[in-house]
């Protein structure tokens, strides 16, 4: 008979890891991409997402929590955001005619402007077409951050401000997402800019 772990002791040692990441994270980078959220939105610029997997589908949810979470229900008070993974039609379209390597810059080259944020999530930080979004970012202005996990891959490099979570764990790496765009949607919604 093969031996297996309990439900419980593998639900317990996942807390765990995701407490000790959580516990030795340096918030300052995470603080410093709240400030040019608020910032953007403030100007009135734009805020672009993207991922692969479960960091496309954490994308489009944090463009609902910016979009909507942010304004307390006030209409148009939201943070201007665009999920790039959200539209299946240029994906496919961009993803056969021109390669998937490009799915996320291409769209960005047409409506980013200087001024707006681009904000990755990816595991490795290796994922082809991320790599191309950051350096489509650079060359326009875009301000990028990423958020990583394992070794922050290439994306570690590329980005302007770099969110490293140092480990190799997708299911956490992806969680680590989410938690940090919660917290900076909820800090945002207590600190809207004036008029919002």
């Amino acid at each position: 008979m093969t031996a297996t772990t309990s439900a419980q002791a593998c639900f317990l040692s996942y807390v765990e890891r995701l407490n000790q990441t959580l516990a030795g994270t340096d918030w300052g980078q995470v603080e410093q991409m709240a400030h040019a959220i608020r910032d953007c939105w403030a100007k009135g610029r734009r805020v672009f997402l993207c991922g692969n997997g479960g960091s496309s589908a954490n994308a489009v949810h944090v463009a609902n929590d910016f979009l909507y979470g942010t304004a307390k229900g006030v209409l148009g008070a939201g943070v201007r955001v665009t999920a790039l993974p959200a539209n299946v039609a240029v994906l496919t379209c961009l993803a056969n005619d021109q390669g998937y390597a490009e799915i996320f810059s291409r769209q960005l080259a047409v409506d980013g402007q200087a001024g707006d944020i681009l904000i990755v999530f990816s595991g490795s930080g290796n994922s082809a077409n991320i790599v191309e979004a950051l350096k489509q970012a650079s060359g326009m202005g875009i301000q990028s951050f990423a958020v990583l996990g394992y070794s922050g891959g290439k994306a570690k490099e590329l980005a302007d401000v770099p969110i490293h979570f140092p480990i190799n764990d997708m299911q956490i790496s992806e969680d680590l997402q989410m938690i940090l765009t919660h917290m900076i949607m909820q800090w945002l919604s207590q600190n809207r800019p004036a008029g919002e």
